[in-house]
């Protein structure tokens, strides 16, 4: 039932905002194990998502989050937030209506300086050049050293501004996907 209704409400989302909701079909299981993996969970105190759409990364952050670690996530579309906070129940998480170009402001609210990780499902193709760099510059701005930039994509829009932002920068691909796409992980060295 509950996939039912987050299916549909995911399809509502692609309906209202085909450009902003990249896909019609939620990341594969296999996609968020992979780009997850290399997250140094003992270590998490602040995880931040952009566009979480129905929370198909949501559950599996939260899955793995240390007890004392927090998750923020940011959407512009008013109809999956409202389903995120109705959905999950968890003193961790946080759901924040507004734009990832705040995320600075947000992450202050939260009582935290800085995050670990920053996961952005948000479609880096369909934004404009200058409004993809801006989101990008910010992550860089927040993350603390040791941190990282994650994206999963179906272009290479967010590979290319993340290399250019970060000095070491890995990819891989998510094969079982629909459709397949490409993962890349932006780390924030120190002295960078």
């Amino acid at each position: 039932m509950r996939f039912a209704h987050a299916a549909a409400i995911f399809f509502r989302g692609f309906l209202d905002h085909p450009r902003m909701v990249a896909s019609i079909v939620p990341s594969s299981k296999s996609t968020i194990d992979a780009l997850l993996e290399r997250v140094d969970w003992a270590n998490c105190k602040l995880f931040v998502e952009y566009g979480p759409g129905v929370g198909t990364f949501t559950s599996h952050i939260l899955d793995r989050l240390p007890a004392d670690g927090m998750l923020l996530v940011i959407d512009t579309n008013s109809r999956f937030i409202d389903y995120l906070r109705q959905s999950i129940h968890d003193d961790r998480f946080q759901a924040v209506l507004g734009s990832a170009t705040d995320v600075d402001k947000f992450i202050r609210a939260t009582g935290h300086d800085k995050a670990d990780y920053i996961l952005s499902g948000l479609p880096f193709s369909a934004l404009s050049v200058e409004q993809g760099q801006e989101i990008v510059d910010t992550s860089y701005s927040v993350l603390r050293e040791g941190g990282a930039f994650l994206t999963y994509q179906f272009r290479d829009a967010a590979r290319r501004l993340t290399e250019e932002r970060f000095a070491k920068v890995e990819t891989g691909f998510a094969l079982l996907n629909v459709p397949p796409c490409l993962l890349t992980w932006g780390w924030k060295l120190s002295q960078q």
